[in-house]
């Protein structure tokens, strides 16, 4: 999809089909819907969609016209966002989104959008639109057979005329980074365990670096093993798809020697369960428990072209999660990196294993703060269900860097405790923790393992099992990957640079 930047009066715009959205004035009883940008002829054009009670801003509401009176385009979509005191940059990215969404089945396959007025000014505006309209366009079809390419060819960002183009084109570039990036992470989640084995996901990352200058080494078994990684190998040891330790380093020049960002991600390619096997009911979907490290290679990919002015090293471990004569056994014992013995209860909970020696390994490679992502415990999905994913923290000062790249990304995170007594239930009678601490607060005793490596270096841990797929098409967004925590980890690097 191409992305442009025009100024024009939208009633001199030739195109397709012009979008616009629609703000509700009104309250509980009555709507009164208003357009979210100044124009007359737009205004105009609608008068009777109102009157009729057709557009009423609704959230996500779509009403088409056809020739509309007034404009050189060829149709007008009308995109209702709320409530006109709650619009934010989150409902125009899902604006932006619902209006690709709604116009892909009807082989539009070019559209304008005009810059709504928004509270955060036009740059929050145009790079929020550019956002939603990459996320809207991709859709999880890669293999189907009778698969009929829908994607939008050209979508042009309309701001008034005389409007600053040098600041809006550099937010427009922002938006499609962003939004390209996060398809990337989809693209990558979206794959069946077949295509996309730990070799495969290496390469993968490895050919993303390669094109926007990351320096990235990728590591076999020899070399975990000669790391002494026992918990990393003792989830691969039981698969016959070697596993890769990935790791991408951006240092761009003039960057402080610290603070050092250090992103990890869970890069499980297919998770049976191991000895402790998964139900077969839904194990199909275990291709998507990469998706944490799949989120760390997408941010990269984001933090390459932004260019931060802060050093960011990732680290994937990627592995199978296979029953196996080779696999490891309920109640055997592991030495992780950092030289800490592991009990293993329960080889379904394997992410934490490959995770510790990944944030162990992220702090002797210099990292000062990190931050990990991982598809890790049902507990969070019963917690939080699929509208929240989880974060947790051992520090303050990185938990507020947090919450402000939050109020950019727009994704719904939501803090957990992470308390001393979580690691009580996982304290271990023959070693020193226990991979499972039973079925009370599993999410806070998994994220209580990952503190023990981290020791007391600035953290953050994001649960992301219930947000990481969508199991039902919305309006703004396809059912499948959602690619959740990329906008997020790339908005909380920028909070470390000294350029934003």
């Amino acid at each position: 999809m191409e992305t442009r930047l025009l100024t024009a009066n939208l009633p001199d715009v030739e195109t397709e089909c012009l979008v616009v959205f629609a703000l509700d004035h009104g309250d509980k009883q009555k709507p009164a819907p208003k357009l979210a940008v100044k124009d007359a002829a737009a205004e105009k054009a609608i008068i009777d969609l109102v009157a009729g009670g057709e557009v009423t801003g609704k959230p996500f509401e779509t009403t088409l016209l056809h020739r509309p009176q007034g404009l050189k385009a060829k149709r007008l979509l009308v995109v209702g966002c709320g409530k006109a005191k709650s619009f934010s940059h989150v409902e125009v990215r899902k604006a932006a989104g619902s209006a690709l969404r709604c116009l892909k089945p009807k082989m539009i396959r070019s559209c304008a959008i005009a810059v709504p007025e928004l509270g955060s000014g036009g740059e929050d505006a145009v790079r929020s639109l550019v956002e939603g309209c990459y996320v809207a366009d991709f859709d999880p079809d890669t293999y189907r057979t009778d698969r009929k390419d829908l994607s939008m060819k050209e979508v042009t960002i309309v701001a008034a005329a005389g409007s600053d183009q040098s600041v809006l084109q550099r937010s427009l570039d922002q938006g499609r980074i962003i939004g390209e990036s996060q398809n990337f992470t989809r693209e990558l989640v979206n794959e069946p365990s077949n295509r996309l084995t730990p070799t495969m996901l290496a390469d993968r990352a490895k050919n993303m670096c390669e094109s926007v200058g990351l320096k990235c080494e990728i590591y076999g078994p020899e070399k975990i093993k000669e790391m002494k990684m026992g918990a990393f190998w003792s989830v691969a040891q039981g698969s016959d798809e070697e596993p890769r330790l990935i790791v991408m380093r951006y240092e761009p020049q003039g960057a402080p020697e610290k603070p050092v960002l250090g992103l990890v991600g869970k890069g499980i390619t297919f998770d049976t369960g191991g000895i402790s096997i998964k139900p077969a009911d839904g194990m199909e979907k275990m291709k998507y428990d990469m998706a944490g490290g799949a989120a760390m290679i997408g941010a990269m990919r984001a933090i390459a072209q932004l260019k931060p002015k802060v050093r960011v090293i990732s680290i994937v471990c990627a592995t199978e999660n296979m029953p196996s004569g080779k696999a490891q056994k309920p109640g055997d014992v592991q030495i992780a990196m950092s030289g800490k013995a592991i009990e293993i209860i329960n080889t379904d909970a394997e992410g934490r294993l490959v995770l510790a020696d990944g944030l162990h390994y992220a702090r002797t490679l210099g990292c000062t703060h990190l931050i990990d992502a991982a598809t890790l415990t049902g507990a969070c999905v019963v917690a939080l269900g699929h509208v929240n994913a989880g974060v947790f923290a051992n520090d303050e000062d990185a938990y507020q860097h947090f919450t402000r790249a939050l109020d950019r990304s727009g994704e719904k995170f939501w803090r957990l405790p992470v308390d001393g007594e979580y690691l009580d239930q996982i304290r271990s009678s023959i070693a020193g923790i226990m991979n499972t601490g039973g079925r009370w607060g599993g999410a806070s005793t998994a994220a209580a393992f990952l503190k023990e490596f981290v020791e007391d270096t600035p953290w953050l841990h994001l649960d992301i099992a219930g947000t990481a797929w969508i199991e039902d098409n919305k309006g703004w967004i396809a059912k499948g990957p959602s690619g959740i925590g990329v906008r997020s980890i790339v908005e909380w690097v920028k909070t470390f640079s000294n350029s934003q």
